[in-house]
Order: C-alpha cells, then sequence, then structure tokens
C-alpha cells in the first residue's frame, strides 16, 4: 500500500511541476491576454515594443551586429509625441509573445509616419524582412517573423468577406470581428511542403528565376486542398521535377512569413536511382539539377554573393542557416557521411 501512495505522490508532484512550470504560466499567461482586452491595454502600459515601417522591422547596427531594439511603452510614447496624428496608436499593436517574467512584446507598424524621423531619433534603419531574418540573433528572427505576418494579416482582413463591413481587431490582435455579421477572423497560415529529394547517393535543388544568382534549395510548393503532407510531396516532386517518390521522411517544420504567412513542413523524399531524369517544369524551375557529395560541402561554404566567377556566372551556394532548407540539406549530409565512414 506504502508504494501505491509513493507512485501517487510522484504522479502528482510530476503534474503539479508541468502546472507551474515558466513555460505553462507563459502560455496561459498570453492566453489571458488575447481572450482579455482590459488586460492587454494594461500590460501595453508595461510592454516592449518591437517596430516596422510598411512592414520592414527597426534594426540598429552594432559593430558587425544588428540589433533588435525593444523599446518600452514610455520610449514609444516618446517618438509618437512627435506626430500629433499618432496619439492612439499604441493601440494598433499587436501581441506577439512575452518574457519568461511575463513581459508582453508587441508589434507595432508606423507605416503612416515619417520614418526618416523614426530613424534619426533612434539611430537606425527599417530593413527588408528578407535581408533583416539572416543578420539578426537567432532569438529575434521567429520573433519578427511572425510580426510581421500578423500586421500584414490585420492590414489586409480590414473588411468583412461576408458583409463588406469593417472589422475590428481586439486588443491583442489575436482575431478580427465583423459587428454587423458576428464573424470572428482568426490569423491563418498556408501549408507549404518543402521537400529534399535524394536518389540515394546525390540530393536534387533547383531555382527559379527570382531567386538571388547562384542560389539553389530544395522544392517547395503550397498544399492543396483535401491533400495529406505526403500527397502533397508526391504531387510537387512530380509537377516540378518529373520524378515519382517511393518513400518520404517527415524532418522539422518552421514558420515562414513569405509570401504572407506560410507553414514550412520539411520532408526527405527518395526516388529511384534507375528513374532519376530530371523533366523540369519551366514555368516553375530555372534550374533542377543533381548535386553529389562534394558539391554540397562546397556550396555551404559559400556566403550569397561571394560565388561570382570571372565570366560573370556564379558557383552554386545554399539557403542560410536560419532557413529550414539549410537543415534538410545539413541532414542529407550528415546521412551521406555516416554512410561513407
Amino acid at each position: 500500500m506504502a508504494a501505491v501512495y509513493q507512485a501517487l505522490h510522484r504522479r502528482v508532484s510530476s503534474l503539479a511541476c508541468r502546472l507551474h512550470s515558466t513555460y505553462v504560466r507563459k502560455m496561459r499567461y498570453l492566453n489571458q491576454l488575447k481572450e482579455d482586452d482590459s488586460l492587454c491595454r494594461q500590460a501595453q502600459t508595461s510592454g516592449t515594443f518591437y517596430l516596422f515601417h510598411n512592414l520592414s522591422p527597426f534594426l540598429q547596427k552594432a559593430g558587425k551586429k544588428y540589433l533588435v531594439p525593444q523599446l518600452s511603452a514610455t520610449e514609444m510614447r516618446q517618438i509618437l509625441e512627435k506626430f500629433p496624428e499618432a496619439e492612439q496608436w499604441i493601440e494598433k499593436s499587436v501581441l506577439i509573445g512575452c518574457s519568461d517574467e511575463h513581459r508582453p512584446r508587441f508589434a507595432l507598424d508606423l507605416g503612416a509616419l515619417d520614418k526618416s524621423v523614426i530613424e534619426s531619433e533612434l539611430q537606425g534603419s527599417f530593413t527588408d524582412l528578407r535581408k533583416a531574418l539572416f543578420v539578426v540573433d537567432s532569438e529575434d528572427s521567429p520573433l519578427l517573423a511572425s510580426a510581421q505576418s500578423l500586421l500584414r494579416w490585420h492590414d489586409s482582413h480590414q473588411y468583412c468577406s461576408k458583409t463588406g463591413q469593417p472589422t475590428q481587431k481586439n486588443a491583442a490582435g489575436s482575431k478580427r470581428v465583423c459587428h454587423a455579421s458576428g464573424v470572428t477572423y482568426y490569423p491563418q497560415m498556408s501549408p507549404v511542403v518543402i521537400t529534399l529529394v535524394s536518389d540515394g547517393s546525390r540530393c536534387l535543388l533547383a531555382r527559379q528565376p527570382s531567386f538571388p544568382p547562384g542560389m539553389f534549395t530544395a522544392l517547395s510548393g503550397f498544399c492543396d486542398l483535401g491533400e495529406n503532407v505526403e500527397e502533397a510531396v508526391q504531387r510537387e516532386v512530380a509537377e516540378e521535377v518529373g520524378l515519382e517518390v517511393q518513400s518520404l521522411r517527415y524532418s522539422a517544420s518552421q514558420h515562414w512569413p513569405f509570401p504572407s504567412g506560410s507553414l514550412m513542413i520539411a520532408c526527405h523524399a527518395l526516388v529511384a536511382a534507375q528513374q532519376a531524369e530530371i523533366s523540369m517544369d519551366t514555368l516553375e524551375l530555372e534550374e533542377a539539377r543533381w548535386f553529389g557529395l562534394e558539391e554540397i560541402v562546397e556550396g555551404l561554404k559559400r556566403e550569397p554573393g561571394s560565388s561570382k566567377q570571372g565570366d560573370g556566372s556564379f558557383l552554386p551556394w545554399f539557403p542560410p542557416k536560419q532557413a529550414i532548407a539549410h537543415q534538410l540539406i545539413l541532414e542529407w549530409l550528415q546521412q551521406q557521411t555516416a554512410q561513407t565512414a
């Protein structure tokens, strides 16, 4: 009987630790802020703010590093005081997270204001998000990506698709409501499969005309309605390079703010080596080809813009480590290295 009581005590203690962990407390606090407008408005007076201008985040350069400043509510008001028309702008902010100490983090887009005044006041600049994601710390890049996606969603959902009437955001920005119809709109992401195809000894990478010169990456495409992940991977590989997937495995996922908020679902796919002749969809791709182990090793060493040759062409290089495509390529490389060891 004593053993039963001890086991029960351990289970209760374990449950109590989970319920009172830092993560659980933080998630429950964030949920309260999303559901309680009064609590969220109160939090805006003690939270910190990430600034955007027309969806470009504000960065400060410190030596060779780029920092993402978090402004206090007081600092925000001091900036907004320079613009009489921006008196209530803090209320336009959206909640994007909080610290372990429950200090809320908000994002605010100041696109209607003169950005030169803000840049001069704060000694920094508003930077295109694609560039910003690859120069800031790994802790800041997910927040910037989430913030831009949420700000973009609010900008494009100001009217109800049923009534055409204006929608109103709640204080946290976690939803918009059409009071005329009673419809509530929630931010959504589009699922995208990104797939590294291999024939066992090589991996397939491709590029689109819009890519930076020399950059190759894994195949990707939006999931169609009614598809599961496996079906989307098989279809995209067949459509883009004319190959039939024999087997696939899931790797990881990543939120990606382009084009307007995507959930990248990363997979490895295997095709038969004897049926690995590429038949490329030229409407989607500019180039697609197989890469061997040595080519992957060399390509990972190259930096964007550093692969230009004397004849004007570019040696292949791959997405930087912040992109999930980089992780797929590294996983393939590790697998190949282990097999040849």
